[in-house]
């Protein structure tokens, strides 16, 4: 069965829109071996001094990405709508790329401290290029396809950008494994050949439209018709909260190399780790292509946020379930992989509703400033999330923090349906109709 009719109404019939697809498969496979190296050296340079203590330093991780991240992403998205989008990204993706080689330095170095200080300064100045990659491409796909195929485009590019997810992860922990000792070091080398690629498939690319804003207005007062529009849309705004707190409390990613050492998978067992939730992604993305449109977008949103919280606890559960079966370890890594692969699938369906809600709602020439308001929302529940993460493992301990993280997804759903009821009542998105 194919998944998209490839004729001209198909959104991959597009030479330019195949670019910027392949050009984010490539870019998030670097960003993703970046993430899963640096967490990895960080978890090794934290580890003798207690789990505790490494789980805080994995938190910093998203802290330090989230604050720059967060600070600047209103002014990229403003810049977005009012400069070529698409040498925007071409900038950004080049400022990662440079900053990707930084990385190699801490292997030289002999102080810890020292190590540590290139690392987090590499993940501070990254995330203030990342707020400016993350609004242009997502504005950028206005200019590329017509907007009765915006919806099949987001479909698609969500299914790559999963896939690369799941490629991204795999291949960091392969690499660190076969590498050894110094197993960053090869991570390293293949993520800037990533970054390479997806740079020079990006300046290849030819947007067939212009879509910036054609009045100039100051600042402050472009960011805050941004700002207004996106609360004027009350079933967008709930449905990017609900994603805000349910992720930010029961987000467990940032552990994910403490789960790792707890199961005794080491490198390689922590990259499968990371990359099960996006092959759980991948599998629904394709299966969402198969058959568009959802007929009744708001309780399915319901619904997958309530098996995100499920999956969350099954995996902070996952060795007890095994011992309590009479099962080792190998056992409870399986059930591990299982529920994340469960967790990803559900959060596919919510990301695919909210991006579709995104791409069809809001006018093209305010679609930087808008989507750098989303972006809020989603640098917030991630890296903020890493960092919640860290300090509720310190307090209440790994697992017990990551059970507390799913058992209060459903509080957050309760919130959100008391607090946005149009969410419940939402029924078809996405339907392509012709102009």
């Amino acid at each position: 069965m194919s998944l998209e009719p490839s004729g001209p109404s198909s959104a991959v019939a597009s030479r330019s829109f195949r670019l910027y697809l392949a050009s984010i498969v490539l870019g998030t496979i670097a960003i993703q071996i970046q993430g899963v190296a640096v967490a990895w050296k960080v978890f090794k340079l934290t580890e003798q001094h207690g789990a505790e203590t490494a789980a805080l330093a994995l938190g910093a991780i998203g802290l330090a990405e989230v604050i720059p991240f967060v600070s600047s992403v209103l002014f990229a998205g403003h810049v977005a709508d009012n400069n070529n989008r698409r040498r925007i990204a071409i900038g950004a993706l080049l400022t990662m790329f440079i900053l990707g080689l930084f990385l190699f330095l801490p292997e030289f170095l002999a102080a810890r401290w020292a190590k540590l200080t290139v690392i987090y300064g590499v993940i501070i100045l990254g995330g203030l290029a990342r707020s400016f990659l993350t609004t242009a491409r997502q504005a950028i796909i206005a200019e590329l396809l017509p907007r009765h195929l915006l919806a099949g485009g987001v479909r698609w590019r969500n299914t790559l950008f999963e896939l690369a997810c799941v490629i991204g992860p795999g291949l960091a922990g392969l690499l660190i494994w076969a590498g050894g000792e110094n197993g960053e070091l090869f991570a390293y080398a293949a993520m800037a050949l990533c970054f390479a690629g997806s740079l020079g498939l990006t300046i290849a690319l030819r947007t067939t439209q212009s879509l910036q804003s054609r009045k100039a207005e100051p600042i402050f007062v472009s960011l805050r018709h941004g700002i207004d529009f996106m609360l004027s849309q009350r079933v967008m705004l709930g449905a990017f909260t609900l994603d805000l707190f349910a992720v930010l409390l029961g987000g467990a990613v940032a552990l994910l190399p403490i789960f790792a050492g707890m199961l005794g998978v080491g490198a390689l067992g922590f990259g499968l780790l990371r990359a099960s939730s996006s092959a759980g992604a991948v599998l629904m993305s394709i299966y969402l292509i198969v058959r568009p449109p959802l007929d009744r977008a708001g309780p399915t949103l319901y619904a997958s946020f309530a098996v995100f919280g499920l999956s969350t606890i099954g995996f902070a559960l996952a060795i007890p379930l095994a011992q309590a079966i009479g099962l080792g370890l190998t056992a409870a890594f399986v059930l591990s992989f299982v529920f994340l692969l469960i967790g990803g699938a559900a959060d596919a369906v919510n990301v695919i509703i909210r991006q579709t809600i995104l791409q069809t709602s809001v006018p093209p020439e305010m679609m930087g400033r808008v989507s750098a308001v989303t972006a809020v929302f989603i640098g917030c529940s991630n890296e903020l999330g890493m960092a919640e993460s860290g300090l509720a493992a310190k307090l209440m301990g790994t697992v017990n923090s990551v059970v507390f993280g799913g058992v209060a997804t459903f509080g957050v759903i309760a919130l959100t349906a008391w607090k946005f009821p149009e969410i419940a009542r939402l029924r078809r998105i996405g339907h392509e109709s012709k102009p």
